[in-house]
C-alpha cells in the first residue's frame, strides 16, 4: 500500500512539471525569444542589409558658423530744437521716410518775430552807417585846418563801429532764420520711422525725449561672435579678399539674405574668448529686422576637387576614422581614412578613398571586415503633397490588398528580420535577401501587389515590401 501511494505521488508531480514546463513555453514572449535566436542564427552568414553611396569629386565650401544680433546701420532719435507748439504731425507710425521729409512742424510765429526783430535792427544800424560814412567824407574834404584831426578821427571810428554792428545785425538775423527753421522738423537719414512718441498739439521742448526713432533699414547690419581658434583662418581669407557672409533662418536650413563682412573687432573678449565681427546685407524684402538673432555662415575658403562623401559614412574607432568600402562581389572592407574637412551632411576625404568607391552609409550594426552586403536602393524622398504621385491617385484602390499584404507577411518579417535594424532599407533587403523562405500567404500577397518572388534584386518598385514596414522603429 506505502509502495502504491509513492507511486502515485511522483506520477502526480511529473505530471504537474510536465504541465508547468508546457505553459512555460507557451508565453509569447518565450517564443518570441527563441524566434529571434533562431533567426540571428539563420540570418548569421546572411548578408548584411546596407545602403551605400558612391564616393565623388567636387568643391567643397568651407564655412566658420556663428550667431549674431542685426543692428540698424544708422538710428536716430528725432528730438526738437526749439521750444513750441507742435501745429502738425506729417508722418504716420511705420511709415519709409527719405531725408529732408517734413515729419513735423512747430510754432513758428515768436521766431519769425525774432527774425523780422533782427532784420529792422540791420537796417537802422545801415541808415547810421551811410550818414557817418557821409560826414567823414566832408570832414576828410575839409581838412584839418577847419575840423580838428580829432573830430575825423572820431568819426572814423564810427564807422567803423557801424560796419561791425551790421556784421553783429547780420549774425542775429542767421540766428534767427536758424531757429525758424528748426520749427519745420525733417528727417535726417532714409529709414522707417517708430511709434509716435508725442501728439499734435502738445508743447514739447528741446530737452524733451524726441518725437519719433528713425531706424535705416536697407542695408542693415549683423553683428556676431566667433571663438578666437578661428580668428587666423578669418585673416587669412580677408587678405585675399572680400568675404562672403550668408544669413541663415532659425532652422539654419534656409539662406535669408546674402552680405558681406566689413569689419574684424580689433580686441577679443577675454570673459568669452571670442571676438566680434560685422557683416552688412542689403535686405531687400526686409528679411532681417534690428534686434533679430540670425544664424551667420562665413565662408573664408573653397577646397577644389576633393574627394567626398556623406558625412554618415565616417566611423570612428580606437585606431581613429575609418569606412566600410563595398568592393567585389558585394564584399566589405574596413578602410582607415583621414578627414581633411566635416559638415554634417559631407566629409572631405584626405587619404584612404579614391573617387567612384562605394561606401556604406546605413546598417553598421551587424557589419564587420570581409562581410558580405545586400545593397538597397536609396530612400526616394515623398512627394509634395500638392503634388499627387501615381501611387497616390492609386492609394484607395490598392488599399484593401495592402492591408491584406501586412497581414500576410507580418509573421515572415519577424521570423526572417528579426534581429535586424527597424528600418525602411534594411527590412526591404532583407525580404528580398529572404525571399525563397517566405510563406505562400506572403508571396500570393506580394504577386498581387507586383512583388518580385525570386531571390535576385528586382527592377520593381517593392511597394509591397514598404507597405509591410508598418511595425514601429526599435
Amino acid at each position: 500500500m506505502t509502495r502504491l501511494l509513492k507511486r502515485l505521488v511522483a506520477l502526480t508531480l511529473a505530471a504537474g512539471l510536465a504541465g508547468v514546463v508546457i505553459y512555460a513555453t507557451s508565453l509569447p514572449s518565450v517564443q518570441k525569444q527563441f524566434t529571434g535566436r533562431r533567426a540571428a542564427k539563420t540570418l548569421g552568414d546572411a548578408p548584411v542589409p546596407v545602403t551605400a553611396a558612391p564616393a565623388r569629386i567636387g568643391d567643397v565650401p568651407v564655412y566658420l558658423d556663428g550667431v549674431g544680433t542685426a543692428k540698424a546701420r544708422n538710428t536716430v532719435t528725432v528730438r526738437p530744437q526749439v521750444d513750441g507748439r507742435i501745429l502738425s504731425i506729417g508722418f504716420k507710425e511705420g511709415q519709409d521716410v527719405r531725408r529732408g521729409d517734413v515729419l513735423a512742424k512747430i510754432d513758428p510765429s515768436t521766431y519769425q518775430a525774432q527774425l523780422d526783430q533782427a532784420a529792422a535792427k540791420k537796417d537802422l544800424d545801415e541808415a547810421e552807417l551811410a550818414n557817418a560814412q557821409r560826414d567823414l567824407e566832408r570832414y576828410t574834404k575839409l581838412g584839418g585846418n577847419i575840423i580838428a584831426q580829432k573830430t575825423i578821427d572820431t568819426q572814423l571810428a564810427t564807422v567803423e563801429k557801424l560796419t561791425a554792428q551790421i556784421k553783429l545785425d547780420e549774425a542775429a538775423i542767421a540766428n534767427a532764420k536758424a531757429f525758424l527753421a528748426y520749427t519745420t522738423i525733417v528727417a535726417p537719414i532714409d529709414g522707417r520711422t517708430g511709434i509716435r512718441m508725442v501728439d499734435e498739439g502738445n508743447l514739447v521742448r528741446a530737452s524733451d525725449a524726441g518725437i519719433v526713432v528713425i531706424t535705416e533699414l536697407r542695408p542693415v547690419s549683423v553683428l556676431f561672435t566667433l571663438p578666437q581658434q578661428q580668428l587666423a583662418g578669418v585673416q587669412k581669407a580677408q587678405a585675399k579678399g572680400v568675404l562672403a557672409v550668408e544669413a541663415l533662418d532659425t532652422d539654419g536650413k534656409f539662406t535669408i539674405d546674402r552680405g558681406t563682412l566689413q569689419v574684424v573687432d580689433n580686441q577679443v573678449d577675454p570673459t568669452t574668448g571670442t571676438v566680434r565681427m560685422k557683416a552688412e546685407f542689403p535686405n531687400t524684402n526686409l528679411q532681417l529686422w534690428p534686434g533679430q538673432f540670425a544664424n551667420i555662415r562665413l565662408l573664408i575658403d573653397t577646397l577644389s576637387q576633393v574627394v567626398v562623401i556623406p558625412t554618415p559614412a565616417v566611423q570612428r574607432g580606437p585606431n581613429g576614422t575609418f569606412a566600410y568600402v563595398v568592393e567585389a562581389e558585394d564584399k566589405v572592407s574596413l578602410r582607415p581614412i583621414t578627414v581633411a574637412h566635416q559638415s554634417e551632411t559631407q566629409a572631405v576625404i584626405g587619404r584612404g578613398i579614391g573617387a567612384g568607391e562605394r561606401v556604406v552609409t546605413t546598417g553598421f550594426s551587424r557589419l564587420k571586415d570581409g562581410a558580405s552586403v545586400a545593397i538597397a536602393a536609396p530612400e526616394e524622398p515623398a512627394p509634395a503633397a500638392d503634388t499627387p504621385s501615381a501611387d497616390a491617385r492609386g492609394a484607395a484602390k490598392g488599399g484593401a490588398r495592402a492591408t491584406s499584404f501586412r497581414a500576410a507577411c507580418a509573421a515572415d518579417i519577424e521570423k526572417h528580420c528579426a534581429s535586424i535594424e527597424r528600418s525602411r532599407g534594411a527590412i526591404r533587403a532583407c525580404l528580398q535577401a529572404s525571399a525563397a523562405k517566405l510563406s505562400e500567404d506572403c508571396k500570393a500577397a506580394a504577386e498581387k501587389l507586383g512583388e518580385p518572388r525570386g531571390e535576385g534584386r528586382g527592377e520593381g518598385r517593392p511597394s509591397a515590401v514598404r507597405k509591410a514596414e508598418g511595425a514601429p522603429k526599435e
